[in-house]
């Protein structure tokens, strides 16, 4: 989506306005470029004084962005056909995710507490926790040996909960992936896209001698987040 030509000419005369002098009665004019958002996007709103600037210009420019521009993506239920085994969380309540695992004003960037019955020949535990609203967004990668994990036990290095704008809701979806042969590290980028994340979790599969297999069962678990009261607002 490109800036209009007009919105150019309204900022230089502002500017030149600015430079003249203006009376103390004239309502400021907000211009905000978005550095997360694609470098030719400007969102130009008029604002009273007694609005807050950067809320407003936010709320309105996602609300007039078309949905088919919007960055995201639907994905998810990733690796089916392999046996399954139940996974529980107790930050996981009436099919919503609790504020601690948040990465917001409210909540703790703490990974969620998960439990699950040991899995028979699995050596270790893949973790993936993705949001599968923003185009394989990955908020959580991790090796576990244990099958009883309190909340915050990941380190920060590899977890980012969520933190979205503007009110949004998101599915984000846990993966545990028993595996019958040790991996040395997961593929994956942490608080960022990762548009080949189904050819990674698929590639564990593939043992450190090239035989598939290795995948003995996978568990799953799914819950909504949303939340308005962000560190970026």
């Amino acid at each position: 989506m490109k800036s209009k030509p007009y919105i150019t000419s309204v900022l230089c005369g502002s500017i030149l306005l600015g430079c003249m002098g203006c009376t103390s009665d004239m309502e400021p004019l907000s211009t905000t470029v978005y550095p997360s958002l694609p470098e030719d996007v400007i969102v130009t709103t008029e604002t009273s004084a007694s609005e807050t600037s950067s809320e407003t210009t936010r709320e309105r420019f996602f609300d007039e962005w078309p949905i088919d521009e919007k960055a995201t993506a639907m994905c998810g239920n990733y690796l089916e056909g392999y046996d399954s085994f139940e996974v529980t969380s107790e930050d996981l309540v009436d099919g919503a995710w609790a504020d601690a695992i948040s990465n917001s004003l409210i909540g703790n960037d703490s990974s969620p507490q998960l439990s699950w019955v040991p899995v028979d020949g699995a050596a270790m535990y893949a973790i993936y926790m993705v949001d599968t609203d923003s185009n394989r967004w990955l908020i959580w990668k991790s090796i576990a040996t244990e099958t009883e994990l309190e909340q915050g036990w990941a380190p920060k290095a590899e977890y980012n909960g969520p933190h979205l704008g503007h009110g949004h809701t998101h599915i984000y979806e846990i993966y545990v992936i028993a595996l019958k042969e040790p991996v040395e590290r997961l593929k994956g980028a942490v608080d960022g896209v990762n548009p080949k994340l189904e050819e990674f979790l698929n590639g564990l599969d593939i043992d450190s001698e090239g035989n598939d297999g290795n995948i003995i069962a996978v568990g799953k678990i799914s819950g909504t987040y949303g939340d308005i009261r962000n560190k970026d607002i």
